[in-house]
């Protein structure tokens, strides 16, 4: 990361919330369930799958994850009303993680059951380290009461290949991401080209492996090591799929596409966005300088 970048990252929680979320509206859906649910008729005209998320996080009063239930319950009754090919991913700290492990289990297990029922699938995202053995002991168990759920594994972690070998045995479905949160350097590989390759060395595990792999990367060099890979191991069009968020790099996802590979886009939506975006911000810098043109009044740059 430049000097420049540097600053740009840790001058983004000074930017005002207006500017911020002139930049948002690329990668946030809206702040209502209506305005995700046209996102995802959209995505879906285009060829691709998505992944709906309820933005929040770190709740800890339950009137307020129990409100975050009965959102993803009404979602998912749209999604099958609607025919949209979409399911949902959920953080455990905006259902209660931080109030009761127990409880918040509780609460998946709800929207999870629902989803079922529907014959959906929810993806239960991985947060900060501090949650990441809370995170799996939820999803192994409501894994082998319910099947339809799975979660994300993050690469730059050093324990993700032992977790890939303790979870392999359930068969499971699992997201791989590169990370994204703040870590300390014992716990989580920094440079750019070590995070890579630990993350090609977690695909081979979870591939071999027979994992339903969703490989989450906008990095091309990841991408291009992802469709190489499932060549390799002759998987069919059933067994991974490619991921995205939304707003980002839209023509890398219309290449994977085109490719005749399946893709699927988050689209996170909600009254939380900024907190969301700030992350995102401090996380990517150019996509962060894009903010710095909202500023000076100039228009986004084109991913």
């Amino acid at each position: 990361m430049t000097l420049f970048d540097r600053l740009v990252v840790h001058g983004m929680p000074l930017v005002p919330k207006f500017i911020v979320g002139r930049v948002a509206r690329r990668y946030v859906a809206g702040e209502t369930r209506a305005a995700a649910l046209e996102t995802i008729r959209a995505l879906n005209a285009e060829g691709a799958m998505c992944t709906v998320d309820v933005l929040g996080e770190e709740v800890t009063e339950r009137e307020r994850a129990e409100a975050a239930v009965e959102e993803y319950m009404a979602l998912l009754e749209e999604i099958a009303a609607s025919g949209l090919d979409s399911n949902i991913s959920l953080k455990p700290t905006l259902v209660g993680l931080r109030i009761d492990e127990a409880y918040c289990r509780d609460n998946i297990a709800r929207v999870v059951e629902r989803a079922r029922e529907l014959g959906n699938f929810v993806r239960i995202d991985m947060e900060d380290h501090t949650t990441t053995d809370m995170t799996l002991r939820i999803h192994r168990e409501l894994l082998e009461r319910f099947g339809n759920v799975g979660t994300v594994l993050q690469a730059y972690l050093h324990r993700t290949p032992a977790d890939i070998d303790a979870l392999l045995p359930l068969g499971p479905n699992i997201r791989l991401c590169k990370g994204i949160y703040r870590e300390p350097r014992a716990i989580a590989w920094k440079p750019y080209e070590t995070v890579r390759a630990n993350y090609v060395h977690c695909l081979e595990k979870l591939l071999a492996g027979g994992a339903y792999t969703g490989i989450a990367t906008h990095d091309e060099h990841l991408v291009w090591a992802g469709m190489t890979a499932v060549a390799r191991h002759g998987l069919g069009r059933d067994r991974y799929e490619f991921q995205m968020l939304l707003g980002v790099d839209p023509e890398l996802r219309r290449i994977i596409l085109d490719e005749g590979h399946r893709l699927r886009v988050y689209v996170p939506y909600g009254k939380d966005w900024y907190p969301y975006s700030v992350r995102r911000l401090r996380e990517n810098p150019t996509v962060a300088k894009h903010v710095l043109r909202a500023m000076l009044g100039m228009t986004p740059t084109p991913s």
